[in-house]
């Protein structure tokens, strides 16, 4: 038995916590009751990566592995923070809020609340061509 802080073999036990032996280091004085540990080993992690960009589903990966498919996403979103760095925006955004337009296409008799949020991308300005990207409205049925 070694300690996991310090990985020192000079480990004497130290009582117990519902029925689960600790351990103290004489080294560091760090108190541990694992031994083994936590969490799943670097290349499953590594194969949940790779067969995540070759297209599986994070649920169906997550079965392969044993794991979660929130656990998939969350080692993905690790890896892509530490070898991927993001893209780097390009041209000019405009932030346009419509909220009179929705109100008067809607039909509402209110002048005001919630208005669909537009973010336009100008591709290529000499033409006039833009991208636009709405959000769906929120629909109380």
């Amino acid at each position: 038995m070694e300690c996991p802080k310090c990985k020192s073999s000079h480990v004497v036990k130290n009582g117990s916590v519902k029925r689960i032996p600790k351990h103290l280091c004489r080294k560091c004085g760090f108190q541990f009751t694992r031994s083994t540990p936590k969490g799943k080993p670097l290349k499953t992690k590594i194969l949940a990566v790779v067969l995540y960009m070759s297209g599986l589903s994070l649920n169906r990966i997550g079965k392969i592995c044993g794991v979660s498919g929130q656990s998939i996403l969350n080692w993905i979103c690790t890896f892509a923070a530490k070898h991927a760095e993001r893209p780097k925006p390009e041209g000019q955004t405009v932030i346009l809020e419509l909220d009179e337009l929705w109100h008067f296409l809607q039909k509402k008799d209110k002048n005001s609340g919630f208005g669909q949020l537009w973010i336009a991308f100008p591709v290529d300005c000499w033409i006039g061509n833009s991208v636009t990207e709405t959000q769906k409205p929120y629909l109380d049925f």
